[in-house]
């Protein structure tokens, strides 16, 4: 079953106490990008992805809003369903009685495109289906 990786990037800066200490926070502030940069990037979003495994199958997965995704293989047949959700900076899918599985993604391409891969290191190319 195909899966997507999604991985969530933010940031979290919190700073209170004497003067002193807020000019330590301003300069780890300044030094704040370098570690934004280094987060993980979230890539996939409800809507359809076009997926080539690493076996060379395709599918077709659509990520809805609402947490659940359907995989189509090229002649439109459903071949997986289950719910989705980012969790620790990761996409993780749970098939239809199958157990959890958690990407990472690269950073994406110019056109979108962007590498999913598992826990064990087998990878994914995704690419966001035109509207």
């Amino acid at each position: 079953m195909n899966k997507f990786v999604i991985v969530a990037s933010f940031a979290l800066l919190a700073s209170c106490g004497s003067k002193d200490e807020a000019t330590t926070d301003a300069t780890a502030t300044e030094a704040a990008p370098a570690s934004v940069a280094a987060a993980p990037v979230v890539n996939a979003t409800p809507g359809s992805y076009d997926v080539t495994n690493s076996d060379g199958t395709k599918t077709v997965d659509t990520l809805m809003a609402d947490g659940t995704f359907v995989s189509r293989d090229t002649g439109g047949k459903v071949v997986g369903k289950g719910t989705w959700a980012v969790k620790d900076g990761k996409t993780c899918f749970t098939g239809e009685g199958a157990a959890e599985e958690c990407y990472t993604e690269s950073a994406p391409a110019a056109d979108g495109s962007f590498t999913a891969t598992d826990a064990k290191g087998v990878s994914a190319q995704i690419k966001p289906r035109a509207k």
